[in-house]
């Protein structure tokens, strides 16, 4: 039984494919190509420049402006570029000039088109993170040029008292904009694979107890923290463990309703293969997570309701989650609001 041929294997590719020998005369076009380029399938033999019929913004074509077959005998490809159909529809062109070896004629030059659509969505995606990032950024600095501002057209008609008030929202507004920034920073570390970690055993329940107060002394809700006797340490980067529950947390409080309830326990070791830890469930009394949102809920810039927020605080929650080897699942609270738990492994004891 033979195999399917190079055309099949070419026309089964997703991107369009135009190869064209030493003569310049097209050799093979794949069944996307043909169809992007609106030439039909016995187009072979014809010049590369005829079958390849792309313009640029400027009126240009891709054989002419890209010259594939002149130019430093060490050139080996074209780098990806965007060019238009003859109907104006944008596809993303790149090629690669294969030679016998240095200082031969070229012998063959092979030209793959994908559409340039997943471009625009890259590009609407960036869009709206410049836009949520400017958005963000603008809200506490514009409290903190306010205040500065009043600060000195008015310092000598202000009291200490007034002053004081000031300068505390300012320094408030600041911590916002050094933690938004901290916030996208490790976005990007997670994205790029580059975020680096310092982590040792620590103690989750005086992280957590710190943690709690200090988001407790912000807001009039009621925060209820659960943590039982002898947990085991667990193997974190505190900064990185305080970020990821200050955000469950915070999240509970800003989205939520009610009481915030978080509770610590150790997890539960059913197997030789199941490895200990520390769970933290935090809970709130609002309307909770749809189901179906569920798996949306750890994406950049989500938000699940119209109370402010950055959109990142836990798409952090899962990305540093995972890179210590934990696991973040949303169920439902008892009360019915919303529930989202983190697994932790604990600290492995030193032999």
């Amino acid at each position: 039984m033979s195999g399917p041929s190079a055309q099949d294997v070419l026309d089964a590719l997703p991107d369009g494919v135009v190869l064209a020998g030493p003569d310049g005369l097209v050799t093979v076009v794949s069944r996307v190509a043909a169809d992007m380029l609106g030439v039909p399938a016995d187009c072979l033999g014809r010049p590369l420049a005829d079958v390849l019929a792309l313009r640029d913004q400027d009126g240009n074509a891709w054989v002419s402006h890209n010259r594939p077959y002149e130019g430093l005998p060490t050139r080996t490809a074209v780098p990806e570029q965007s060019w238009l159909l003859s109907n104006g529809t944008e596809v993303l062109v790149a090629a690669r000039i294969h030679r016998p070896a240095l200082h031969h004629p070229v012998s063959e030059v092979a030209v793959t088109l994908r559409s340039g659509r997943g471009r625009a969505r890259l590009d609407r995606e960036r869009s709206d993170l410049v836009a949520t990032v400017a958005h963000e950024l603008r809200s506490p600095l514009t409290g903190v040029k306010g205040f500065v501002q009043a600060l000195l057209n008015r310092w000598d008609r202000l009291n200490d008292e007034q002053k004081k008030l000031m300068l505390t929202t300012v320094a408030a507004d600041s911590d916002r904009l050094s933690r938004l920034i901290a916030e996208l920073l490790d976005v990007a570390r997670i994205d790029t694979g580059r975020l680096q970690l310092h982590p040792r055993p620590s103690d989750a329940a005086a992280l957590t107890r710190r943690i709690v107060e200090s988001v407790a002394a912000g807001t009039a809700r009621p925060i209820e923290l659960e943590v039982p006797e002898g947990l085991p340490d667990i193997h974190a980067d505190p900064d990185k463990f305080t970020q990821v529950v200050t955000n469950l947390v915070e999240n509970a409080v800003r989205h939520g309703e009610g009481v915030v309830r978080v509770v610590l326990e150790p997890l539960r070791t059913t197997g030789p293969g199941d490895q200990p830890g520390v769970r933290i469930t935090v809970d709130d009394e609002g309307e909770g997570i749809p189901t179906e949102m569920r798996r949306r809920v750890f994406t950049k810039f989500w938000k699940g309701g119209q109370r402010g927020g950055s959109g990142l605080g836990l798409y952090l929650v899962n990305g540093l989650t995972k890179v210590h080897g934990g696991t973040v699942t949303i169920a439902d609270a008892p009360g019915g609001g919303a529930r989202i738990q983190v697994a932790w492994p604990a600290a492995m004891p030193e032999l």
